[in-house]
């Protein structure tokens, strides 16, 4: 069965395209053909992660969205050698770094149903198991289109009273958006934090499942986005977090 998951943030900053570009190639990892949007069209940037420059990119899903050419046609294959190994296949779909591209999406905004049908598209012709959306944060009609057709959400949050109260925000939209299968990321938590204590006042307070903790990390940071930090770092906290959270979407 096919599977869109929508990994989403009330507030930027939280790590969400991280944990994208990781989850969606842990799930790879396990021999699965995944495709990756970013929808995230005003500040785009995920196809750093995968080593994309911005010149290798001749085609955006901008394109797309204006008719220019068929979604299937921006699909850069990415899959690194791990996946390669493992017989899975990782393709993303990045958004436009060009100027002129975000600031046409922010004067003119764009056909949301078309975005979502272009989903469809990718699921078929790429014969995609899994499609992840890197959404925009914060809460906007495009994002809760794109969440209301989503198999599973995933909402990041920060151990933040700000992110608190976003995040109970969204799932309550969420929820009444019928979405099937929400699961919460806790990211960049303190080391030095009580992670069971975490975990049990985040899930009483939301009412909802914490698929991940994620703790803080240097590595992380030393690394800049230059590559997909769970391949680079392979026993790391981070990384083991992030294959069960695959584990679960793949089972689920």
């Amino acid at each position: 069965m096919r599977k869109i998951v929508s990994i989403h943030s009330y507030r930027g900053g939280t790590g969400k395209s991280n944990l994208t570009a990781n989850l969606a190639t842990a799930v790879a990892l396990t021999g699965k053909r995944v495709g990756v949007v970013d929808t995230d069209i005003q500040s785009p940037g995920i196809h750093v992660l995968f080593g994309l420059d911005d010149k290798q990119i001749t085609r955006a899903v901008n394109d797309y969205l204006y008719d220019q050419c068929e979604i299937q046609d921006v699909a850069y294959h990415v899959s690194p050698p791990e996946v390669t190994r493992a017989g899975g296949h990782l393709y993303l779909v990045p958004a436009s770094m060009k100027s002129a591209d975000i600031a046409r999406v922010l004067k003119e905004g764009y056909d949301v149903e078309k975005l979502n049908a272009g989903f469809d598209q990718l699921l078929e012709s790429l014969d995609l198991d899994f499609l992840f959306i890197d959404t925009h944060p914060g809460m906007n009609e495009e994002t809760l289109l794109s969440i209301a057709i989503s198999d599973s959400l995933i909402l990041i949050l920060r151990p933040d009273r700000q992110d608190y109260l976003g995040t109970a925000i969204t799932i309550e939209v969420a929820r009444k958006l019928g979405v099937p299968n929400l699961l919460l990321a806790v990211n960049k938590v303190l080391a030095s934090m009580d992670q069971a204590a975490l975990r049990k006042d985040v899930e009483r307070s939301f009412a909802a499942e914490i698929g991940a903790v994620l703790l803080l990390s240097e590595d992380m940071l030393r690394l800049g986005s230059t590559g997909i930090f769970s391949l680079k770092f392979p026993d790391h906290q981070f990384t083991r977090a992030v294959a069960e959270l695959a584990t679960k979407l793949v089972r689920g």
